[in-house]
């Protein structure tokens, strides 16, 4: 028999510990697993995420830093808010988290997915990355 308990609170913890010492008693064996999985990112980090693609498309088509000075030398292309997340967010995410959709990141892997993108276009073009939104901002 396979049991799943998910402890997300103090009441939760209580009533596993409860299931815990109730199998124990019934067969004086149990096999426990702990995985740590953390939260899903929220619709408000998804905003953040956009917004900040869009704030760094920006400031990389400012700094003369289009596409094909970036990526590609063949075309000449601005950035936008999904070239940003296809070309630069998404190939670090998956490198970080092994998820290929923003969908699957949880709320802690978009600050570390952001600080290594900011570290790189530091590093490599001279680029200061726009800050992670806060709650509060909203695209201009």
């Amino acid at each position: 028999m396979t049991d799943t308990l998910i402890i997300n609170s103090e009441i939760a913890l209580a009533q596993a510990q409860r299931k815990l010492a109730e199998m124990w008693r019934e067969n004086k064996y149990v096999e426990v697993e702990f995985r740590r999985k953390a939260k899903q990112r929220t619709l408000t980090q998804n905003r953040a995420l956009h917004l900040f693609c869009q704030w760094l498309a920006d400031t990389l088509n400012d700094a003369g830093y289009d596409m094909r000075k970036t990526l590609r030398q063949d075309v000449d292309i601005p950035w936008t808010c999904e070239s940003v997340k296809e070309h630069l967010w998404r190939p670090i995410q998956i490198a970080m988290t092994d998820k290929r959709s923003t969908t699957e990141i949880t709320t802690i892997e978009p600050t570390e997915i952001h600080a290594v993108l900011a570290r790189h276009l530091g590093e490599r073009l001279g680029v200061t990355c726009p800050p992670w939104p806060k709650r509060d901002q909203e695209a201009a």
